[in-house]
Parts: structure tokens; sequence; C-alpha cells
């Protein structure tokens, strides 16, 4: 019973019945139902600067010929010359039946051939992954099609994470994750790691292409709502005398998409000049290599020693969470081709205590391990770990070896914690107000949303959430608020501007409102931490959204 509930990127759970449980909110989720691009749907991996065809050099090239090596005459034995893109390698390895004619396939056709733009960012997305994923998928016997499932998935942006707490380039809810030796913590989520996703969705995959019976349609479809639910629509219409054909299933909205969208982009790829397309080169030979670390180590040390950027670090190794790898593993690194050697030179060559920055750290009173540990963004675990420390309790005057990031903490771009601040200073629109909100004991998505005149799903995109992650007491969440039409009869138009004003001797909330034609109310929405207070005392800032135009 418990493999019928699984899924690879859908939560089990009911959380939204109409709309899709597993798809980005930061890539094109419904391409169909998409007209114009929407900046929202960009990735961080986006704004990485393009990759330098340096690092793809390899020191192996593979041979083409192969000779005899005894006295006799040389024979030279030509082998089939490998194909310069990847793509090619691609089409070579399809076994899906494309030739099929439906209205949800024609309608998904139709925006993809007509979105090439799309079709070259998420190319450029995965053209660090698409080696290994083809590789790995040709070794399994798997058809190459499948490569293109990341692009359906998430865009292949490796940090892409969905309101239904998918994550990763395939897009794992935790549950399957872990059924799928997929460890999350607070240092790794293998989720997103290249290698142990792309293991995980293989073996899932050929699980789930046995138990339908070699049908990849539904095996495809299995992977986005569940085997179980693939499993009830086939008995249903069995039981009806229907056809239990993928496209005459019963099945979830996304999932009646689902598989569409992998055939389009299958067929596209197949023949590009008939859909007026042509593919983004990805060359055909290994991107990364794969170094053995032994240990933990700080991501920032490791781009300077391989010559390479701490984006590119991330961008290979996006399981890493924090500024270093995580000290339980895995202990490993991808590393671009033509670096790896020189990455791996200069590795051997440090200390093992010097592959970390250390702080020693005096205990005062009121400290607690949890709040150390808060302090020098690590856990209480690792503190009791590296001091060898066998419960939570510590005394005052005891000193303890605490592991630190190596360089400003605002370096490591593309940490967990960086990319969050990133994504909550983004406003969605313009003209919006942003509100820092600290979640309190009793807080829910659903209560924050309906005060501040939102809904559930779009408080959690905001704040890179799912809609069933937990909030704890005392963790920062923002919300951009829309600006209220004016009612201000003698301006037939608005312009609206943000104004951070600083209260003055003997000014209260009311007579700032006044001045600015607005209300208290609007001012205490707008300003949680002076809402809190009983009154305002003068240097207080507070943040107002004025309309310069009509008064």
């Amino acid at each position: 019973m418990t493999s019928l509930t699984l899924s690879a990127c859908q939560t089990a759970s009911k959380i939204d019945t109409d709309a899709s449980s597993s798809s980005l909110e930061t890539v094109d989720a419904v391409e169909a139902d998409i007209v114009d691009a929407d900046p929202e749907r960009l990735g961080f991996i986006d704004s990485v600067p393009v990759i330098d065809s340096s690092l793809e050099e390899s020191t192996d090239p593979e041979a083409n010929t192969e000779e005899a090596t005894d006295q006799e005459p040389v024979v030279a034995v030509s082998k089939p010359k490998a194909p310069d893109d990847i793509w090619d390698r691609i089409r070579a390895g399809y076994q899906l039946d494309l030739d099929i004619d439906r209205p949800r396939l024609s309608s998904q056709l139709r925006w993809f051939s007509s979105h090439p733009s799309y079709l070259d960012r998420v190319s450029k997305r995965g053209e660090r992954y698409l080696y290994y994923i083809v590789d790995e998928l040709e070794k399994a016997g798997i058809p190459t099609e499948i490569a293109l499932l990341p692009i359906v998935e998430s865009g292949f942006d490796p940090f892409g994470y969905s309101h239904g707490r998918a994550s990763g380039p395939w897009q794992f809810i935790p549950s399957t994750g872990q059924m799928y030796g997929l460890d999350q913590t607070w240092w790794y989520d293998g989720r997103r790691d290249i290698i142990g996703s792309t293991q995980a969705a293989i073996a899932y995959l050929t699980r789930l292409h046995k138990m339908f019976d070699g049908n990849w349609y539904h095996a495809l479809a299995s992977y986005n709502s569940g085997e179980g639910t693939v499993m009830r629509a086939i008995r249903k219409n069995r039981k009806a005398g229907k056809p239990t054909d993928f496209w005459s299933l019963d099945l979830p909205k996304e999932t009646r998409a689902y598989v569409p969208k992998l055939i389009a982009l299958a067929k596209i790829i197949k023949n590009p000049e008939k859909y007026n397309y042509s593919t983004y080169f990805i060359p055909n030979k290994p991107y990364f290599d794969v170094v053995n670390i032994g240990g933990q180590l700080d991501l920032a040390q490791a781009a300077e020693m391989a010559g390479v950027s701490i984006d590119e670090v991330y961008l290979l190794n996006p399981g890493f969470n924090q500024w270093a790898t995580s000290p339980d593993g895995p202990h490993r690194l991808l590393m671009p081709v033509g670096k790896a050697k020189q990455f791996r030179t200069k590795l051997a060559e440090i200390p093992p205590q010097d592959r970390v920055t250390w702080v020693r750290y005096t205990v005062k009173a009121g400290d607690s391990l949890l709040l150390i540990a808060k302090q020098h963004n690590t856990t209480a675990g690792v503190l009791q770990n590296v001091n060898k420390i066998s419960s939570s309790l510590i005394r005052v005057g005891q000193e303890l070896m605490i592991p630190v990031a190596g360089n400003n903490i605002e370096s490591y771009t593309l940490s967990s914690h960086q990319r969050l601040l990133a994504k909550q200073s983004r406003a969605p629109t313009r003209n919006r107000i942003k509100i820092n909100y600290t979640v309190k004991s009793g807080d829910s998505l659903w209560l924050i949303a309906n005060k501040y005149e939102t809904d559930s799903k779009t408080l959690a995109r905001w704040n890179s959430m799912g809609l069933a992650d937990p909030l704890m007491p005392g963790q920062k969440l923002v919300v951009w608020l829309q600006p209220k039409e004016s009612t201000n009869t003698n301006s037939t138009r608005s312009v609206m501007k943000k104004v951070v004003y600083t209260i003055r001797s003997g000014e209260s909330l009311a007579l700032v409102a006044n001045k600015f034609k607005v209300s208290v109310n609007d001012i205490r929405s707008w300003n949680p931490k002076v809402a809190s207070q009983k009154y305002v005392q003068p240097g207080d800032k507070v943040t107002l959204l004025i309309n310069v135009v009509g008064g």
C-alpha cells in the first residue's frame, strides 16, 4: 500500500485539487495558458554568466580509432563517430511512440513552438547536466526522450521549488525523495543533487515502467500524480468497458497536460525545422568530473582552488544548502572537466584542519547550543559533533570550536539563505510595498495571507515555500501589498510612490495619516513593527505608499 501513495512530483494530500501541486512557480508551469513572458518565471540560474567553453575542455578526448599492437600489418578499425551535438545523441535514443495527433498535444506544440526563447533558456540551464543525464539513461536502457523531463518538471532549474514541496531538477517531494535515498538536512538536499536525483529518477521510472507492463505513458503519468492515481483510473475505465490508454484515462488536470508536454518537446527536438526552431548547440561531451573530497569543505575555498566562480560550484552542486559541503557527506564535488585536475592537486596540498575556517568561542551566561549555532550559521548537531558533546548542556566558560564561512556570507550567492533573500527582495510588480513580517506562535500561511488580503499560494511563492511547509515563531516572511485605488475624485489617475517617513516630536500615526491622506490602518498594515507598539516615538520610521498625483 505504501507504494501506491508515492509520486515524484505531486503531494499525496489534497492541498489544491484544481491546481497543479508540483509545477514550479519560477518556471513556465502551465505552458499552454501563458501568452507573454513573465520575469517571475526566470530562475536564479538565468542570472549566472554564460558557460565558459574553457571549463568544458577534457584532458581525455575519446579516441576515434583502435589499432593493433602486434607486429602484423596495422589495420585501422574505424569506430562510429559520436555526434558533436547532444541533441543528435538524444534523437538517436528515442523509443516512445511520437506519431500521435491529439488536441492536448497540439496545444502544447503550439505553445512551445511559439516560444523559442523559452526553449533556448531551458537548454542553456540544462547545458551543465544533459550529457550526464543522457549517459545514465542510455546505461539504464531508458528512452532518451526522458532527458527532456526536467524541462517539464523544473525548466532545468536545480533550485526550483514548488508550492507542493517538490524540489530539484526532477522535482521530488520529500517523502518520495527519502524513499529513494535522497537525504534532506539543513546542510544538504539530495533532491537537488544532480547525480543523486538523476539516479533516483531513473530508479523510480524503471520501477513504474515495470509496474505498468512496459507502458511508458502510464509510467510518466504516475511519476507526476502517483501510481495509485493512475491505477484507479485504469480500473475505473476497465470496469466501464472503456479503453485504458493514457489519453482515455480520467486523470488530474495537471497530469493530463504533463505527458503531452514531454511528447511535444520530443517532437520539436526530433524535427526542429518543422516547427521553425533551431536547437541551442550543446557539446556531446562531459561537462563535469566527480572529485572525491574526503570530508567537509568550504565552497568558496573550493571555487578558489578550482579557479571557477562560487556560482559555478553551486550550479554543479546545488544539493549543498549552506556555505560548505555537508559534514555527513556526500563527500564529493562536481567540477568542470577542465578544472578538475587543478582542483585535485590543490586539494591534496591543504591540511584537513584548513578545509574550513574555525573560530574559538567561550560560552557566556544565557548562551545555549542552539543560540550559538544560529549566531554562527550552523547547527547544534554540528557543534555537538565537532566538540564531542553528548548532550545539549553547556557551561559558562566552556570553549567551543565552531566551523564558519571563510568568506563574507553574502558572497555565497546561491546558498539557501541568500537565494531566499534574493527571492524576497524581488517585487512581483511595480509599486508594490514590501512588508517584513515576523511569524508569531499560532500563525499559519492562511491567517497571514488573509490579514494582508492575499492568498496562501501567493504568500508561499513570495517566500520560496511550499503550502505544507511549517512556520516557526521568529521566521521572517515578506508580503508585497497591492496599493489600493485612490478614492480622490479630483484625480483621474494615480502614481504610487513608496516613502519612508521619520516620526517627529509630537506626531502620532493619526497626524501622519492625515498629512499624507492615508488611513491609520493602512500605516499599521504597512509597518507591522510600528503597529505592535502602543505609541510611536520620535525617530521611528514608517513606510508609506503615497499617490503623488492624487495629492
